[in-house]
């Protein structure tokens, strides 16, 4: 039996743990290699190396049994701390980690340990279940709820650091937990998508899960003292793509959850915001162009007009482009009623920051005005009168022989409350202003399209309105009303000539081609057949 055996037998006979003994055995051996290393003095006697040799072996027992003690000691205090297997917790997460068992509760570690036990519960929170089984793995996903309560509380209280072990943990969390595919809409919409009035609301069944882990996100991004150099290289620009894809959600709460966000990371992490433009943008191409189907347009319409708000002046090429490719063909889609009332706010922004923007916006409305949807045809003259308000009298001049034909048209159609909301224009004092300026142009345009509505219009609410108006117009520049009153007459009379000359020709062929079937029937019956024939083809 050599030294090392005698030495682990008498710490087992010691009433020490087969583990304290292996670990004092390990320091032994280690020691031993160590000082086997050091320069060795030469002895004086053979009596003096046996008296050395004598002590030294009282000296190494006694070391023995101190380092017992020592690791008896040291292997009390790390029980006090259960550990956890490295399945659960990668290496690469937990690089310089301390890996604290999950289930503990924040109250019960010290203050060095919280952080750990942080990382340690958001590594947890990793796993997802399947919320549409009721019966299975329940026992997890409560735990999985009270772990998610605990972080929020923990984060709320201020008492998380989000360091860079953190960081990676709360980003591979939310990553687990939010980024997901959604199921195909096997739902028929006559809109051709998004949500209507008329389309019931779809809510996750996992949105008491997913509720905190977006608010873990949201606190992580407000994160006052947040390093940004290294959540950049988390919070990158494939978590940002596969964040925008989630705005696909039919879940009403979602998107109001993700649009906060956004509009966070937009704000903070200015390096991403071209790439943050650029993916909003082909979603909303992939929207128009392709699909017509997308849940989020008025989310992310309703961000972008706190963006554009903040752009500076003059506005750069970039996001003049965004108006013209991006915001204006958005008018094109069926489903324009869901995402109107943010489209119009993000079409102002750009006028009030360039009102020379102004006329394009108009051509662009034109261009895209409804023929057969009256519904769309009054929100479209509802967002022109906004636009007219901020339009500056050169940009208006632009777009003025167009823009009132449209108008005329408007005013002549049987949809009695398109008529009516078009009649209603002439009742803001900007518009009046600038048609008042221009009515050498204008009042031509439209006066024959009240006159036809004198005379042909269904409805008792739009003759008044005509009349209301004509009298107005009057009132404007009367002179100019009789020029244009005695222009129509004489269109009409010269109309009226020309459908007389054109029934007097076709009553002189009809004429013609009765006598000259008439001198054929003289000739003889049998060439009465063929010009019969003839007349019939």
């Amino acid at each position: 039996m050599n030294s090392h055996t005698r030495v682990l037998v008498a710490l087992l006979l010691n009433d020490c743990t087969f583990w304290d003994a292996l670990l004092v055995y390990c320091i032994v051996t280690m020691l031993k290699q160590i000082l086997s290393k050091l320069p060795k003095k030469v002895p004086k006697s053979d009596t003096s190396d046996s008296a050395q040799s004598d002590s030294g072996s009282v000296t190494t027992f006694a070391n023995v049994f101190q380092c017992t003690n020592v690791g008896v000691a040291i292997s009390s205090k790390l029980n006090a701390v259960k550990r956890v297997s490295s399945v659960v917790f990668p290496a690469s997460l937990s690089a310089g980690v301390e890996a604290v068992d999950p289930h503990i509760s924040f109250n019960d570690v010290s203050n060095i340990q919280k952080q750990n036990l942080f990382i340690s519960k958001l590594n947890l929170c990793c796993s997802v279940y399947d919320i549409s089984c009721p019966g299975k793995n329940c026992a997890e996903q409560d735990l999985k709820q009270q772990t998610l309560v605990e972080l929020v509380n923990f984060v709320s209280s201020g008492s998380a650091k989000f360091t860079e072990p953190s960081i990676a943990a709360m980003s591979k969390m939310c990553a687990s937990n939010l980024f997901r595919v959604f199921p195909p809409k096997f739902r028929p919409s006559a809109t051709g998508g998004g949500e209507t009035e008329d389309e019931e609301l779809m809510f996750d069944p996992a949105w008491s899960h997913l509720k905190m882990v977006y608010d873990l996100l949201l606190q992580f991004i407000n994160y006052n003292a947040l390093d940004l150099k290294v959540a950049k290289l988390h919070i990158d620009h494939a978590f940002i793509v596969r964040l925008l894809d989630l705005f696909d959600s039919e879940d009403p709460r979602e998107r109001d959850c993700l649009k906060t966000i956004l509009h966070r990371i937009y704000g903070k992490f200015m390096v991403h915001r071209p790439f943050i433009r650029k993916c909003v943008s082909n979603i909303i191409y992939r929207f128009v162009f392709e699909t017509e189907r997308h849940n989020g347009i008025a989310e992310l319409l309703e961000i972008f007009g706190s963006v554009i708000c903040g752009f500076a002046l003059p506005l750069k090429e970039e996001h003049k482009m965004f108006l013209c490719r991006v915001l204006i063909p958005l008018h094109k889609p069926k489903s324009v009623g869901v995402y109107h009332q943010q489209l119009t706010y993000c079409v102002l922004q750009f006028i009030d920051k360039d009102p020379t923007l102004a006329s394009t916006v108009i051509t662009g409305l034109l261009k895209y005005w409804p023929v057969t949807n009256s519904q769309k045809e009054l929100m479209f003259i509802s967002e022109l009168e906004e636009v007219l308000d901020a339009t500056i009298m050169t940009e208006f001049q632009k777009v003025m022989i167009p823009l009132f034909r449209r108008i005329a048209c408007c005013l002549n159609s049987y949809h009695y409350q398109v008529a009516e909301r078009a009649h209603l224009l002439w009742n803001n004092d900007h518009i009046l202003d600038v048609v008042s300026q221009n009515r050498q142009v204008i009042l031509p345009l439209v006066f024959t399209a009240l006159v036809h509505n004198t005379q042909h219009h269904w409805n008792r609410t739009v003759l008044n309105q005509t009349e209301n108006m004509r009298k107005m117009l009057s009132q404007m520049d009367e002179e100019l009303v009789l020029a244009c009153q005695r222009k129509l007459e004489e269109e009409d009379t010269r109309s009226s000539a020309t459908a007389e000359r054109r029934r007097v020709t076709w009553e002189r062929l009809e004429a013609a081609a009765i006598a000259n079937v008439q001198s054929i029937a003289l000739v003889g019956g049998d060439v009465l057949a063929s010009p019969a024939c003839s007349v019939a083809c």
